[in-house]
């Protein structure tokens, strides 16, 4: 049975491509802050507590995952903070920084000899931001974008062996990622994209034969829409 590894398994998009890989017959190891063995209630499942924005945490998981035969490394943990850029405290800054960029570099680092060897599969989940320049999002954007460039020279660099690597940069998806920001997704379903239709691109990219690879997966809401909290 092949195994896996999901950042951000408990919730939002890692929690729907978690649920995906169950069902594709993936022995799944969840990574999270708030996660535990039966929060999927599969057999298949094994949940490891880790806070990845924190350094420490993040370096003794790496330790933990030597030890494993990993053919599938999907980096969704993240978190973005929208805010104009001199009222972002250094806290958040180093945080959001280390989460989205600085944990799947060594996430990626920890467990490429193994990917390659399985002839294996690299997904990170990026963002709609890595792509473009907004108001308020110079951080995130800048780590997601740092994300992709990361994706695509890993993709050039790594070409003579058989692992498959994609970037997939959604747009807002329906997820807890917005819980504490002053904006969320649009009610409409036209207008947002589903946690749901992340998964799809990944066993879209899964089912495919070795030799192709989608190196990079856009994903948009057919309309533009936003809810602003008040």
């Amino acid at each position: 049975m092949k195994k896996a590894v999901v950042t951000g398994a408990s919730s939002g998009i890692g929690q729907a491509i978690t649920k995906s890989l169950l069902k594709l017959g993936f022995h799944v190891i969840g990574v999270s802050r708030t996660i535990d063995t039966n929060s999927f209630n599969n057999s298949h499942f094994k949940a490891i507590k880790s806070d990845l924005s924190n350094e420490k945490e993040t370096l003794t998981l790496c330790e933990t995952l030597k030890k494993e035969e990993i053919s599938l490394l999907v980096n969704s943990a993240g978190f973005g903070k929208f805010e104009p850029h001199e009222e972002l405290s250094m806290k958040t800054i180093m945080e959001m920084t280390f989460l989205n960029l600085t944990a799947p570099m060594l996430l990626t680092k920890t467990l490429l000899k193994t990917l390659k060897k399985n002839d294996g599969y690299l997904i990170n989940i990026n963002s709609i931001e890595a792509l473009r320049a907004s108001k308020f999002a110079g951080v995130y954007g800048a780590t997601k974008a740092g994300l992709k460039a990361f994706g695509d020279a890993l993709f050039e660099e790594t070409r003579k062996t058989n692992l498959s690597i994609t970037n997939i940069n959604p747009d807002m998806t329906e997820s807890s990622f917005y819980d504490d920001l002053r904006f969320d997704v649009s009610q409409k379903e036209n207008e947002k994209l589903l946690a749901s239709d992340i998964a799809y691109a990944v066993e879209h990219i899964l089912s495919m034969r070795k030799g192709a690879v989608v190196s990079e997966y856009t994903i948009r809401s057919l309309n533009f829409g936003i809810n602003k909290k008040r």
